[in-house]
């Protein structure tokens, strides 16, 4: 679902990007093409079960600022739904980075060990060509630029001397002289900053996968999740986060599919990514 994804929603909103200067990158031909717009019917939405009963473990206190929480979402004959895993952070005590290998994709679990990290999750969407594995948005690893950065649809992961931040691109676009030590771009944004709704309606494609998401709520903190199965559509999930008790202040999508994984080291908790992964999201105590 990684390429296909951002050619069919880089159609409906791809805009204004700009290339900087790149570590090895794949051939043009590999890279999202800026669309010719035209207005289309928006898609019927299916409807679905919506969740009723929702067995929640709640937030549960892990170590000083992470917490954990399992959310089980079911339908009125008690049927699943969806088992959803968050991870809640506060930036201020522990510190995030990319880690990318071009030819040699690991487990989400080999990326824990070989990176020595507390937390590893899967990053942003991703080509092959010729045996090589490239992001498809900016990506900053080792302070080092690569890729094409995304319009206003996207979202940003940000980290600089200061911290980690998250940006909406269409208020906060990347600037080629920026100093970040790290950084990745993925789509769509699910929630707008002030908790509003990200990905309306009139988008929805109807399509069902494992999703990854990464988001700040309203007191700063960090919020990772994983839904494993497929019962979030894109346009589902924006609302979900929105109606939710999560406070999310500003939220964006991952990648999903067999991409999503979201493990701690030393940990049974946790759900594996059902695939080998070029890019993830690391974060250490600081």
């Amino acid at each position: 679902m990684r390429y296909i994804i951002i050619q069919l929603l880089g159609a409906l909103f791809f805009c204004n990007v700009f290339v900087v200067t790149p570590l090895p990158q794949p051939t043009t031909s590999l890279l999202p093409e800026p669309p010719t717009l035209t207005a289309s019917p928006p898609s019927a939405i299916v409807p679905t079960p919506s969740p009723t009963t929702v067995p929640d473990t709640g937030w549960v206190f892990i170590q000083s600022g992470l917490e954990q929480r399992h959310i089980n979402l079911v339908d009125e004959a008690g049927r699943g739904l969806d088992d959803l895993y968050l991870i809640r952070l506060d930036p201020n005590l522990y510190r995030f980075d990319v880690a990318y290998h071009p030819t040699k994709p690991l487990t989400l679990e080999d990326w824990l060990e070989k990176t020595d990290a507390l937390l590893a999750v899967n990053g942003g969407y991703f080509s092959v060509d010729a045996g090589e594995y490239y992001p498809t948005g900016l990506t900053v690893v080792d302070g080092q630029p690569m890729g094409v950065s995304y319009g206003d649809f996207a979202g940003m992961l940000a980290i600089t001397v200061q911290g980690a931040e998250l940006r909406w691109l269409a208020q906060h676009p990347y600037q080629a002289d920026e100093p970040l030590l790290a950084g990745l771009q993925s789509f769509p944004l699910l929630v707008k900053p002030g908790g509003e709704l990200g990905f309306p309606a009139e988008h929805e494609d109807n399509k069902r996968a494992r999703r990854t998401v990464i988001g700040r709520d309203t007191q700063g903190r960090f919020i990772l999740l994983v839904a494993a199965r497929r019962y979030f559509t894109l346009h589902q999930l924006s609302r979900f986060l929105t109606e939710s008790d999560l406070e999310l202040d500003m939220a964006f999508n991952l990648d999903g599919g067999p991409s999503s994984g979201l493990l701690l080291a030393n940990s049974a908790d946790g759900i594996s990514a059902q695939s080998k992964l070029p890019l993830v999201i690391v974060v250490y105590p600081k």
